[in-house]
């Protein structure tokens, strides 16, 4: 099997698991993938990788723009301060990829890291419902 024809195995996979995710999955997704951007942006930033770090924050700025976007904060009561730590942790990655800050990019990470824990935490109490197809699957954000 050649290199182009496993990645488009692997890419068609992944898509399919992204439609088929439950509302909660898709959010650990986002989470798992945000964090793997930034460990990656922080280890091209520390190599002095620039444009693979700008690479990889840009794709974290898309995830948390992404998070920020899907936020209902009429639903619950602390939904306003997630969207204020979303909104921080944007202009941070804005920072982080401008001035090639590898601290703003770890206060990120410091920041997010219990999160994505936290909501994988919570994707285990909600019990798996019927598979359907999500917005989030059909965007530019990727899982390779």
């Amino acid at each position: 099997m050649n290199t182009n024809t496993a990645q488009a195995q692997r890419s068609k996979y992944n898509r399919e698991a992204v439609l088929s995710a439950s509302p909660a999955r898709l959010l650990t997704m986002l989470y798992d993938r945000l964090l793997l951007d930034l460990g990656r942006a922080e280890s091209a930033e520390v190599a002095g990788n620039w444009p693979v770090a700008s690479e990889n924050l840009l794709h974290a700025q898309a995830i948390v723009s992404e998070l920020m976007s899907s936020l209902d904060v009429d639903k619950w009561e602390g939904a306003a301060d997630l969207a204020a730590l979303y909104s921080y942790v944007s202009t941070s990655l804005i920072s982080a990829n401008v001035n090639r800050d590898v601290q703003r990019t770890r206060e990120c990470v410091g920041l997010l890291e219990p999160l994505r824990l936290t909501w994988h935490e919570a994707a285990q109490q909600v019990p798996s419902g019927p598979m359907r197809t999500s917005s989030v699957a059909s965007g530019s954000l990727g899982f390779a």
